[in-house]
């Protein structure tokens, strides 16, 4: 492993384990959508964005008087896309249609720090902005059918986001996430990957 790497994750490691003596840990349920595409190395394949959906166990772990905190969690995540198969002979001719809608289903873990705004003079209990960003972990836990495609079985990637909280119990957010290493390649072509870009709209209740 990297050794700055390995640094980094020790300093969190550290910094958690300095602050979780005060740190408010909570958690709760989350669901939401998602719209996503299949971004390939080179544009030789059109691909049309598509939606998906998203639910799991969202946690929330802030450390008192700073704003700051940490965000983690425990996901299903349905991702996807179109892929224009169809349009070229080399995958035509081996009976794909012009339109093989791909499904991938993560098992998804984000750890992201974060930081809300609460200093504003009581009006945080109704309402608070907030913005977070970090890496998720993705493990496939199972995908379409494809021959014409070998899929990964995991990936990295990077998010950031923004919402609100409302009343201390409710969370809206928005986010984007970056693939950092790639979902599927193509079987008949030489390093011809594609990395996830997805939107993801998701609300969040805290017990």
């Amino acid at each position: 492993m990297n050794r700055k790497i390995l640094s980094f994750i020790i300093v969190v490691i550290a910094f958690c384990c300095a602050g979780v003596a005060n740190a408010q840990l909570r958690w709760g349920a989350t669901a939401g959508v998602n719209f996503n595409t299949l971004k390939f190395k080179q544009d030789i394949l059109t691909v049309d964005q598509a939606l998906g959906e998203a639910a799991g166990i969202q946690g929330e772990m802030m450390f008192p008087g700073i704003g700051f905190g940490i965000n983690l969690g425990l996901h299903y995540e349905q991702l996807g896309a179109t892929l224009n198969l169809g349009d070229f002979p080399m995958w035509a001719l081996q009976g794909y249609s012009a339109k093989e809608r791909i499904y991938i289903h993560n098992i998804q873990i984000p750890f992201n720090l974060r930081f809300k705004y609460t200093r504003l003079q009581g009006f945080e209990d109704y309402l608070a902005p907030f913005v977070y960003g970090g890496p998720i972990f993705n493990i496939q836990a199972g995908h379409s059918k494809c021959d014409a495609l070998k899929f990964s079985g995991g990936e990295l990637g990077l998010t950031v986001g923004g919402g609100v909280e409302i009343l201390k119990r409710w969370q809206l957010a928005a986010s984007y996430t970056w693939g950092m290493t790639y979902a599927l390649k193509a079987k008949v072509l030489t390093d011809y990957s594609a990395r996830n870009r997805t939107w993801d709209i998701r609300v969040t209740y805290y017990f």
